[in-house]
């Protein structure tokens, strides 16, 4: 179903949900049963049997072990009791096989842990009432509270929004918050990341607040697409696993033609030919290098050590040497080679740089804090990346929001390119504070906004961000457009986000 593309009484239609009160418990506890939990399915798991004998998949241990086999019959056959050869080929291939047993659980045990770490919960009206249930809980027709800082614990269409962002480069990679319309209509072919009116799992909100309706649970969400997609893709071999089953085959096929010949030699020379099959059988066994699996094994349970010592965890052994035998990596950019923390960088107004502890550089951090909708929540301040990392800058966002309270606001867009707001000056005065786009704002300061500081930021790559103001005895009687001219520039604000310090040694 095209969510995005029909309307939010629609949605309550289908569902059968009354906007005001959401489901009851009998109508979840239904749906519940009838959609299953709101969880990613997990891949059948192996017994341990069944993972233990896949370590006896190799093309080599499976020819040492035939020869350990005749080896022993043919023993037994002959009245003979020396079974020392089979006995230690045995002992060396259950070894094996028990390290990379022993390895993999390790690892499951370790990535169990880190996803049981984090138990998410979501406010949802139910009855009337905003209670807080487990994330696992949601069946499709649930309303859902969103606020800033939450994770969006299913797909959902959006029925209410105020100024609502929400982050999505865990499923888009785009690393700007992605501004939320509830009353927005999209069309059916439009594309994820442009879905205007829907809220995905996995995905965070990064401003604002608002409300919507649960329309996919589980492997029905996008995130779920994604996940089915990598259960049912069969992992490959690793570049190791080749040549050692290339190896393998080549030393077991060589061995056996070779012996072949030298049994039918000896039957040709008369030789008994039980002697003979004796001999060819000693053959094959001293042909096949059976301590190459063990030092194969030891060496990748010794990576797979020092690779967890490190925090990387690696589920296959085998997995180990892949990452040696890499020549191209092509890897994500956001919160993988960057902190995916954006971080004010730069400070300039039209004569140059400016510190951040200057009088002017507080003034234009002060003005630029001001005009955002970020929240503080004790030490952490919640909101969008951009806005977030101008607060952080600013240090003083709760203090500068209780000196100078906010009378009015005209939101960004993404038409308008900017951000005004009104905020009262203890004089009892007004000062109107606009913050965007450089180009826009251009037009609409006293002077420009330096074109020539501009560029030299943005040719760095910087995410560059105007702040004017001015100062007005009254906001009643001003229109928007009266409000957002004549504006005194204050400075720009150069903000990126910043490469992990390990990237470049990484890479």
């Amino acid at each position: 179903m095209e969510w995005h593309s029909i309307s939010a009484a629609e949605c309550f239609q289908k569902f059968s949900v009354n906007p005001g009160k959401g489901l009851n418990r009998a109508q979840a506890g239904h749906r519940l049963h009838e959609t299953g939990k709101n969880i990613l399915a997990q891949p059948p798991r192996k017994s341990m049997l069944r993972r233990f004998l896949e370590q006896f998949k190799d093309f080599m241990v499976l020819i040492l072990l035939l020869a350990a086999a005749v080896s022993f019959l043919t023993s037994w056959a002959q009245g003979n009791t020396d079974y020392i050869d089979s006995i230690i080929i045995l002992l060396i291939v259950n070894v094996n096989a028990g390290i990379g047993l022993m390895q993999e659980n390790r690892a499951e045990k370790a990535l169990k842990a880190l996803q049981s770490m984090a138990a998410p919960q979501a406010q949802v009206i139910r009855s009337g009432r905003s209670i807080h249930i487990p994330a696992e809980e949601l069946v499709p027709g649930d309303l859902v509270l969103l606020k800033a800082g939450d994770l969006v614990p299913a797909d959902i269409r959006l029925t209410q929004s105020t100024d609502l962002r929400v982050q999505e480069s865990t499923l888009t990679g785009e690393s700007r918050a992605v501004r939320k319309e509830a009353q927005s209509l999209c069309k059916a072919d439009t594309p994820l990341g442009d879905r205007r009116n829907m809220c995905f799992s996995s995905t965070s909100v990064a401003a604002g607040h608002g409300q919507g309706i649960v329309v996919e649970t589980g492997m029905r969400t996008q995130v779920g697409h994604i996940a089915r997609m990598l259960t049912v893709q069969e992992t490959p071999q690793t570049p190791l696993q080749k040549k050692l089953e290339q190896t393998g085959k080549v030393l077991g096929i060589g061995a056996l033609i070779l012996c072949g010949i030298i049994f039918l030699m000896g039957l040709a020379q008369g030789t008994p030919p039980l002697n003979m099959f004796m001999t060819a059988i000693s053959l094959a066994v001293a042909a096949i290098p059976e301590g190459l699996p063990a030092v194969v094994t030891i060496v990748l349970a010794a990576g797979m050590r020092r690779m967890a010592d490190r925090r990387a965890i690696v589920r296959h052994m085998m997995a180990v040497e892949t990452l040696g035998s890499a020549s191209v990596i092509c890897s994500d950019k956001t919160g993988t080679l960057t902190q995916n923390h954006m971080t004010v960088v730069e400070l300039r107004d039209a004569s140059g740089k400016l510190s951040k502890h200057s009088q002017h550089g507080r003034q234009l951090l002060n003005c630029a804090a001001l005009c955002t909708n970020c929240t503080v929540d004790g030490s952490h301040v919640l909101g969008e990346s951009t806005e977030t990392a101008l607060c952080e800058a600013a240090e003083n966002k709760a203090t500068l929001d209780r000196q100078f309270p906010r009378v009015r606001e005209i939101p960004f867009s993404s038409e308008r390119k900017r951000m005004t707001v009104v905020v009262r000056l203890p004089n009892g005065n007004f000062r109107v504070i606009t913050k965007g786009a450089p180009d826009v704002l251009e037009k609409l300061c006293r002077g420009g906004c330096a074109p020539r500081q501009n560029h030299e930021m943005a040719s760095r790559a910087l995410r560059v961000l105007a702040v004017a103001c001015k100062e007005i005895s009254s906001s009643e009687n001003e229109d928007d457009q009266t409000l957002e001219s004549g504006l005194q520039f204050l400075g720009l604000i150069g903000i990126e986000d910043p490469p992990r310090p390990e990237v470049k040694e990484a890479v």
